[in-house]
Protein backbone atom coordinates (compact mmCIF):
# COMPACT_ATOMS: atom_id res chain seq x y z
CA UNK A 1 0.00 0.00 0.00
CA UNK A 2 1.34 3.45 -0.92
CA UNK A 3 1.17 6.45 1.40
CA UNK A 4 -1.49 8.05 -0.78
CA UNK A 5 -3.60 4.89 -0.76
CA UNK A 6 -3.37 4.86 3.03
CA UNK A 7 -4.36 8.52 3.26
CA UNK A 8 -7.38 7.94 1.00
CA UNK A 9 -8.43 5.07 3.27
CA UNK A 10 -8.02 6.97 6.54
CA UNK A 11 -9.06 10.54 5.61
CA UNK A 12 -12.24 11.66 7.32
CA UNK A 13 -14.55 14.62 6.91
CA UNK A 14 -14.53 17.14 9.71
CA UNK A 15 -15.37 20.76 10.45
CA UNK A 16 -11.77 21.50 11.46
CA UNK A 17 -9.73 24.00 9.48
CA UNK A 18 -6.05 23.94 8.52
CA UNK A 19 -3.98 26.97 7.48
CA UNK A 20 -0.58 26.45 5.85
CA UNK A 21 1.47 29.65 5.64
CA UNK A 22 4.50 29.21 3.38
CA UNK A 23 7.17 31.87 3.72
CA UNK A 24 9.15 31.09 0.60
CA UNK A 25 12.85 30.52 1.27
CA UNK A 26 12.35 31.05 5.01
CA UNK A 27 15.47 29.28 6.28
CA UNK A 28 18.77 31.15 6.42
CA UNK A 29 22.34 31.22 7.67
CA UNK A 30 24.39 33.66 9.75
CA UNK A 31 26.44 36.11 7.74
CA UNK A 32 29.32 35.62 10.16
CA UNK A 33 30.30 32.46 12.01
CA UNK A 34 28.51 32.28 15.34
CA UNK A 35 26.03 34.98 14.36
CA UNK A 36 22.29 34.84 13.88
CA UNK A 37 20.23 33.87 10.87
CA UNK A 38 17.66 36.22 9.35
CA UNK A 39 14.88 34.46 11.28
CA UNK A 40 16.85 34.60 14.52
CA UNK A 41 17.59 38.29 13.98
CA UNK A 42 13.99 39.27 13.24
CA UNK A 43 11.65 40.42 15.99
CA UNK A 44 8.85 37.84 15.77
CA UNK A 45 6.63 37.89 18.88
CA UNK A 46 3.70 36.19 17.14
CA UNK A 47 5.76 33.37 15.63
CA UNK A 48 7.56 32.94 18.95
CA UNK A 49 4.18 32.57 20.68
CA UNK A 50 3.23 29.88 18.18
CA UNK A 51 6.47 28.06 18.93
CA UNK A 52 5.81 28.29 22.67
CA UNK A 53 2.40 26.62 22.45
CA UNK A 54 3.03 24.40 19.44
CA UNK A 55 5.55 21.92 18.10
CA UNK A 56 8.64 22.83 16.10
CA UNK A 57 10.62 20.88 13.54
CA UNK A 58 12.87 21.23 10.51
CA UNK A 59 11.66 19.83 7.21
CA UNK A 60 13.77 18.32 4.44
CA UNK A 61 12.09 19.12 1.09
CA UNK A 62 13.63 16.33 -1.02
CA UNK A 63 16.56 14.46 0.55
CA UNK A 64 19.40 15.50 2.86
CA UNK A 65 21.92 17.58 0.94
CA UNK A 66 19.65 18.12 -2.07
CA UNK A 67 18.86 21.75 -2.91
CA UNK A 68 15.24 21.97 -4.10
CA UNK A 69 13.53 24.29 -6.53
CA UNK A 70 10.29 25.92 -5.48
CA UNK A 71 8.24 23.32 -7.36
CA UNK A 72 9.58 20.26 -5.51
CA UNK A 73 9.62 22.21 -2.26
CA UNK A 74 5.93 23.04 -2.45
CA UNK A 75 4.93 19.62 -3.74
CA UNK A 76 6.50 18.09 -0.65
CA UNK A 77 4.62 20.50 1.63
CA UNK A 78 1.40 19.53 -0.15
CA UNK A 79 2.09 15.86 0.60
CA UNK A 80 3.46 14.69 -2.74
CA UNK A 81 6.81 12.94 -2.95
CA UNK A 82 8.82 15.28 -5.22
CA UNK A 83 10.87 12.34 -6.47
CA UNK A 84 7.70 10.60 -7.66
CA UNK A 85 5.81 13.65 -8.91
CA UNK A 86 8.27 15.67 -10.98
CA UNK A 87 6.78 18.86 -12.37
CA UNK A 88 8.70 21.27 -14.55
CA UNK A 89 8.49 24.95 -13.81
CA UNK A 90 7.12 25.70 -17.25
CA UNK A 91 3.98 23.68 -16.56
CA UNK A 92 3.57 25.43 -13.22
CA UNK A 93 3.92 28.92 -14.66
CA UNK A 94 1.58 28.18 -17.56
CA UNK A 95 -1.07 26.68 -15.29
CA UNK A 96 -0.65 29.53 -12.83
CA UNK A 97 -1.58 32.18 -15.39
CA UNK A 98 -4.56 30.12 -16.54
CA UNK A 99 -3.08 28.70 -19.74
CA UNK A 100 -4.69 25.32 -20.32
CA UNK A 101 -1.95 22.95 -21.41
CA UNK A 102 -2.97 20.35 -23.96
CA UNK A 103 -1.64 16.84 -24.62
CA UNK A 104 0.76 18.07 -27.33
CA UNK A 105 2.17 20.99 -25.35
CA UNK A 106 5.56 21.56 -23.77
CA UNK A 107 5.91 24.70 -21.65
CA UNK A 108 9.03 26.48 -20.46
CA UNK A 109 9.41 29.28 -17.94
CA UNK A 110 11.35 32.17 -19.46
CA UNK A 111 13.43 34.80 -17.74
CA UNK A 112 14.36 37.92 -19.65
CA UNK A 113 18.02 38.78 -19.11
CA UNK A 114 20.42 41.52 -20.20
CA UNK A 115 23.21 40.63 -22.62
CA UNK A 116 26.30 42.67 -23.45
CA UNK A 117 27.69 43.17 -26.96
CA UNK A 118 29.55 39.85 -26.72
CA UNK A 119 26.36 37.98 -25.86
CA UNK A 120 27.29 37.44 -22.21
CA UNK A 121 24.74 37.84 -19.41
CA UNK A 122 25.19 40.99 -17.34
CA UNK A 123 21.90 40.68 -15.41
CA UNK A 124 20.06 37.34 -15.10
CA UNK A 125 16.74 39.06 -14.36
CA UNK A 126 16.93 42.10 -16.66
CA UNK A 127 16.90 44.39 -13.63
CA UNK A 128 13.64 42.78 -12.47
CA UNK A 129 11.85 44.96 -15.01
CA UNK A 130 8.28 45.93 -14.07
CA UNK A 131 5.50 43.66 -15.32
CA UNK A 132 4.16 46.29 -17.71
CA UNK A 133 7.57 46.62 -19.41
CA UNK A 134 7.94 42.86 -19.60
CA UNK A 135 4.45 42.51 -21.11
CA UNK A 136 5.42 44.91 -23.91
CA UNK A 137 8.47 42.78 -24.72
CA UNK A 138 6.33 39.64 -24.69
CA UNK A 139 3.99 41.32 -27.15
CA UNK A 140 6.92 41.73 -29.54
CA UNK A 141 7.64 38.02 -29.24
CA UNK A 142 4.23 37.16 -30.67
CA UNK A 143 5.86 37.70 -34.08
CA UNK A 144 8.28 34.80 -33.59
CA UNK A 145 7.35 31.75 -35.65
CA UNK A 146 9.07 28.36 -35.59
CA UNK A 147 8.26 25.98 -38.47
CA UNK A 148 6.40 22.83 -37.50
CA UNK A 149 4.89 24.00 -34.20
CA UNK A 150 2.51 26.53 -32.76
CA UNK A 151 4.15 28.93 -30.33
CA UNK A 152 2.43 30.79 -27.51
CA UNK A 153 4.22 33.43 -25.41
CA UNK A 154 2.52 34.88 -22.35
CA UNK A 155 3.69 37.37 -19.69
CA UNK A 156 3.87 36.22 -16.09
CA UNK A 157 5.31 38.78 -13.65
CA UNK A 158 8.28 41.14 -13.76
CA UNK A 159 11.04 39.50 -15.86
CA UNK A 160 9.21 36.17 -16.15
CA UNK A 161 7.22 34.82 -19.06
CA UNK A 162 5.98 31.48 -20.40
CA UNK A 163 6.54 29.98 -23.83
CA UNK A 164 4.49 26.98 -24.95
CA UNK A 165 5.36 24.86 -27.97
CA UNK A 166 2.49 22.82 -29.41
CA UNK A 167 3.06 19.97 -31.82
CA UNK A 168 3.09 16.20 -32.15
CA UNK A 169 6.00 14.27 -30.71
CA UNK A 170 7.32 16.94 -28.34
CA UNK A 171 9.01 15.94 -25.10
CA UNK A 172 9.87 18.07 -22.07
CA UNK A 173 13.22 16.44 -21.26
CA UNK A 174 15.28 19.51 -22.22
CA UNK A 175 17.94 21.06 -19.99
CA UNK A 176 17.64 24.62 -18.69
CA UNK A 177 19.52 27.30 -20.61
CA UNK A 178 20.22 29.43 -17.52
CA UNK A 179 23.92 29.12 -16.60
CA UNK A 180 23.11 30.54 -13.13
CA UNK A 181 25.96 33.03 -13.57
CA UNK A 182 26.84 36.36 -15.19
CA UNK A 183 29.72 37.02 -17.56
CA UNK A 184 28.86 33.97 -19.66
CA UNK A 185 26.34 33.45 -22.49
CA UNK A 186 23.06 31.55 -22.07
CA UNK A 187 23.38 27.83 -22.60
CA UNK A 188 22.02 26.11 -25.68
CA UNK A 189 18.93 23.92 -25.17
CA UNK A 190 20.18 20.35 -24.80
CA UNK A 191 17.97 17.25 -24.98
CA UNK A 192 18.14 14.98 -21.94
CA UNK A 193 16.72 12.06 -23.88
CA UNK A 194 16.54 10.97 -27.49
CA UNK A 195 12.82 11.77 -27.53
CA UNK A 196 13.48 15.41 -26.69
CA UNK A 197 15.84 16.14 -29.58
CA UNK A 198 13.21 17.85 -31.71
CA UNK A 199 11.97 19.96 -28.77
CA UNK A 200 15.51 21.17 -28.07
CA UNK A 201 15.96 22.16 -31.72
CA UNK A 202 12.65 24.04 -31.68
CA UNK A 203 13.60 25.86 -28.47
CA UNK A 204 16.99 26.82 -29.91
CA UNK A 205 15.33 28.19 -33.05
CA UNK A 206 12.84 30.16 -30.96
CA UNK A 207 15.60 31.70 -28.82
CA UNK A 208 17.69 32.61 -31.88
CA UNK A 209 14.79 34.36 -33.63
CA UNK A 210 13.70 36.06 -30.43
CA UNK A 211 17.17 37.40 -29.71
CA UNK A 212 17.44 38.95 -33.17
CA UNK A 213 14.04 40.55 -32.64
CA UNK A 214 14.95 41.98 -29.22
CA UNK A 215 18.47 43.22 -30.03
CA UNK A 216 17.46 46.86 -29.49
CA UNK A 217 15.84 46.30 -26.06
CA UNK A 218 17.79 48.19 -23.36
CA UNK A 219 17.28 45.56 -20.62
CA UNK A 220 15.40 42.52 -21.90
CA UNK A 221 17.50 41.77 -24.98
CA UNK A 222 18.06 38.12 -24.10
CA UNK A 223 16.38 35.19 -22.39
CA UNK A 224 16.96 31.94 -20.60
CA UNK A 225 14.48 29.06 -20.53
CA UNK A 226 13.90 26.79 -17.54
CA UNK A 227 11.70 23.90 -16.49
CA UNK A 228 10.60 22.44 -19.82
CA UNK A 229 7.59 20.25 -19.05
CA UNK A 230 4.33 18.78 -20.25
CA UNK A 231 1.18 18.86 -18.10
CA UNK A 232 1.50 16.52 -15.10
CA UNK A 233 -1.22 14.57 -13.30
CA UNK A 234 -1.64 14.75 -9.54
CA UNK A 235 -4.35 13.31 -7.27
CA UNK A 236 -6.27 16.34 -6.02
CA UNK A 237 -6.82 17.42 -2.42
CA UNK A 238 -10.51 16.50 -2.47
CA UNK A 239 -9.70 13.02 -3.72
CA UNK A 240 -6.67 12.51 -1.50
CA UNK A 241 -7.47 14.30 1.75
CA UNK A 242 -11.22 14.95 1.47
CA UNK A 243 -10.42 18.64 1.86
CA UNK A 244 -11.97 21.64 0.17
CA UNK A 245 -8.72 23.47 -0.42
CA UNK A 246 -8.15 27.14 -1.24
CA UNK A 247 -4.95 28.83 -2.41
CA UNK A 248 -4.13 32.49 -1.78
CA UNK A 249 -1.00 33.38 -3.74
CA UNK A 250 0.29 36.37 -5.67
CA UNK A 251 2.83 34.82 -8.04
CA UNK A 252 1.53 32.66 -10.92
CA UNK A 253 3.90 29.75 -10.34
CA UNK A 254 2.45 29.06 -6.89
CA UNK A 255 -1.06 29.44 -8.23
CA UNK A 256 -0.12 26.82 -10.82
CA UNK A 257 1.13 24.40 -8.16
CA UNK A 258 -2.08 24.86 -6.21
CA UNK A 259 -4.29 24.35 -9.27
CA UNK A 260 -2.47 21.16 -10.19
CA UNK A 261 -3.13 19.89 -6.65
CA UNK A 262 -6.84 20.61 -7.07
CA UNK A 263 -6.98 23.75 -4.93
CA UNK A 264 -9.33 26.58 -5.79
CA UNK A 265 -7.62 29.90 -6.45
CA UNK A 266 -9.37 32.61 -4.44
CA UNK A 267 -9.09 36.37 -4.50
CA UNK A 268 -6.83 38.72 -6.40
CA UNK A 269 -4.62 39.89 -3.55
CA UNK A 270 -1.39 41.71 -4.28
CA UNK A 271 -0.17 42.37 -0.73
CA UNK A 272 0.13 40.25 2.38
CA UNK A 273 -2.63 42.18 4.15
CA UNK A 274 -4.91 41.65 1.17
CA UNK A 275 -4.10 37.94 1.27
CA UNK A 276 -5.27 37.77 4.88
CA UNK A 277 -8.38 39.76 3.93
CA UNK A 278 -9.07 37.10 1.29
CA UNK A 279 -8.50 34.34 3.83
CA UNK A 280 -11.12 35.86 6.12
CA UNK A 281 -13.58 36.38 3.26
CA UNK A 282 -13.52 32.73 2.15
CA UNK A 283 -13.14 31.17 5.62
CA UNK A 284 -16.53 29.47 5.63
CA UNK A 285 -16.15 27.97 2.17
CA UNK A 286 -13.05 25.80 2.61
CA UNK A 287 -11.32 23.41 5.00
CA UNK A 288 -7.68 23.96 4.01
CA UNK A 289 -5.95 27.22 3.14
CA UNK A 290 -2.54 27.65 1.51
CA UNK A 291 -1.19 31.19 1.86
CA UNK A 292 2.04 31.93 0.04
CA UNK A 293 4.46 34.77 0.90
CA UNK A 294 7.18 35.28 -1.70
CA UNK A 295 9.46 38.01 -0.45
CA UNK A 296 11.44 36.05 2.13
CA UNK A 297 12.84 34.21 -0.89
CA UNK A 298 13.53 37.08 -3.28
CA UNK A 299 15.35 39.10 -0.61
CA UNK A 300 17.47 36.05 0.18
CA UNK A 301 18.31 35.58 -3.49
CA UNK A 302 19.36 39.22 -3.65
CA UNK A 303 21.71 38.71 -0.69
CA UNK A 304 19.76 41.36 1.23
CA UNK A 305 20.01 40.09 4.81
CA UNK A 306 18.42 43.15 6.44
CA UNK A 307 15.58 43.20 3.90
CA UNK A 308 14.83 39.52 4.51
CA UNK A 309 14.68 40.27 8.24
CA UNK A 310 12.11 43.01 7.53
CA UNK A 311 10.04 40.64 5.38
CA UNK A 312 9.99 38.03 8.15
CA UNK A 313 8.81 40.74 10.55
CA UNK A 314 6.14 41.74 8.02
CA UNK A 315 4.87 38.17 8.03
CA UNK A 316 4.92 38.04 11.82
CA UNK A 317 2.63 41.07 12.03
CA UNK A 318 -0.24 39.29 10.23
CA UNK A 319 -0.08 36.06 12.23
CA UNK A 320 -2.45 37.38 14.95
CA UNK A 321 -5.02 38.20 12.25
CA UNK A 322 -4.83 34.61 11.02
CA UNK A 323 -5.09 33.25 14.56
CA UNK A 324 -8.18 35.40 15.18
CA UNK A 325 -10.03 33.36 12.56
CA UNK A 326 -9.69 30.30 14.78
CA UNK A 327 -7.80 27.72 12.69
CA UNK A 328 -7.65 24.31 14.34
CA UNK A 329 -4.18 23.81 12.88
CA UNK A 330 -1.87 26.67 11.93
CA UNK A 331 1.45 25.89 10.25
CA UNK A 332 4.20 28.32 9.32
CA UNK A 333 7.10 26.99 7.28
CA UNK A 334 9.01 27.47 4.03
CA UNK A 335 9.41 25.44 0.87
CA UNK A 336 13.21 25.61 1.14
CA UNK A 337 15.94 27.73 2.67
CA UNK A 338 17.32 30.77 0.84
CA UNK A 339 20.20 32.13 2.92
CA UNK A 340 21.21 35.68 2.07
CA UNK A 341 24.79 34.51 2.55
CA UNK A 342 24.48 32.19 -0.46
CA UNK A 343 22.10 34.33 -2.55
CA UNK A 344 20.38 31.12 -3.66
CA UNK A 345 18.26 28.21 -2.53
CA UNK A 346 20.09 25.77 -0.26
CA UNK A 347 19.82 22.25 1.13
CA UNK A 348 19.41 23.29 4.76
CA UNK A 349 16.33 21.95 6.62
CA UNK A 350 13.49 24.45 6.84
CA UNK A 351 12.17 25.83 10.16
CA UNK A 352 8.58 24.72 10.77
CA UNK A 353 6.07 25.35 13.54
CA UNK A 354 2.62 23.82 13.99
CA UNK A 355 0.13 25.13 16.56
CA UNK A 356 -2.96 23.12 17.49
CA UNK A 357 -4.80 22.06 20.62
CA UNK A 358 -3.42 18.56 20.04
CA UNK A 359 0.25 19.63 19.84
CA UNK A 360 2.82 18.64 22.45
CA UNK A 361 4.73 21.83 23.27
CA UNK A 362 8.45 21.22 23.12
CA UNK A 363 9.59 24.02 25.39
CA UNK A 364 10.92 26.55 22.88
CA UNK A 365 9.94 30.20 23.10
CA UNK A 366 11.71 31.41 19.96
CA UNK A 367 10.94 30.32 16.40
CA UNK A 368 14.41 29.76 14.96
CA UNK A 369 16.51 27.33 12.97
CA UNK A 370 18.43 26.24 16.08
CA UNK A 371 15.28 25.45 18.04
CA UNK A 372 13.46 23.83 15.15
CA UNK A 373 16.22 21.30 14.54
CA UNK A 374 15.78 20.21 18.18
CA UNK A 375 11.98 20.44 18.21
CA UNK A 376 9.38 17.78 18.78
CA UNK A 377 9.02 16.95 15.09
CA UNK A 378 12.78 16.73 14.73
CA UNK A 379 14.26 16.82 11.24
CA UNK A 380 11.54 15.24 9.12
CA UNK A 381 10.62 14.76 5.44
CA UNK A 382 8.49 17.68 4.25
CA UNK A 383 6.19 15.25 2.44
CA UNK A 384 4.95 14.10 5.87
CA UNK A 385 3.80 17.57 6.93
CA UNK A 386 0.29 17.05 5.54
CA UNK A 387 -0.03 13.77 7.44
CA UNK A 388 0.82 15.63 10.65
CA UNK A 389 -1.60 18.43 9.77
CA UNK A 390 -4.41 15.97 9.07
CA UNK A 391 -3.75 14.09 12.30
CA UNK A 392 -3.72 17.24 14.44
CA UNK A 393 -6.92 18.38 12.72
CA UNK A 394 -8.50 15.05 13.74
CA UNK A 395 -9.07 14.18 10.09
CA UNK A 396 -7.29 10.80 10.00
CA UNK A 397 -8.87 7.58 11.21
CA UNK A 398 -7.05 4.72 12.89
CA UNK A 399 -4.94 2.31 10.86
CA UNK A 400 -5.66 -1.31 11.62
CA UNK A 401 -7.69 -2.99 14.30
Amino acid sequence: MTEHELVRELAEKSSSKIVLVVADGLGGLPIEAGGRTELETARTPALDALAARGTCGASVPVLPGITPGSGPGHLALFGYDPLEFRIGRGALEATGIGFELGPDDVAARGNFCTLDAAGNITDRRAGRIPSEESAAVVERLQAVRVPGVETFVRPVKEHRFVVVFRGKGLDGAVADTDPQATGVPPLEPQPLSAAAGRTAEIAAEFVDRARRLLVDEPKANGMVLRGFAAKPRLPGYEELYRLRAAAIAVYPMYKGLARLAGMQLVGHAKTLDEQVDTLAACWQDHDFFFLHFKYTDSTGEDGAFAEKVKRIEELDRVIPRIEALGPDVLIVTGDHSTPSLLKSHSWHPVPTVMAAATCRPDGFEKFSERNCTRGGFGIFPAKHLMLLAMAHALRLGKYGA
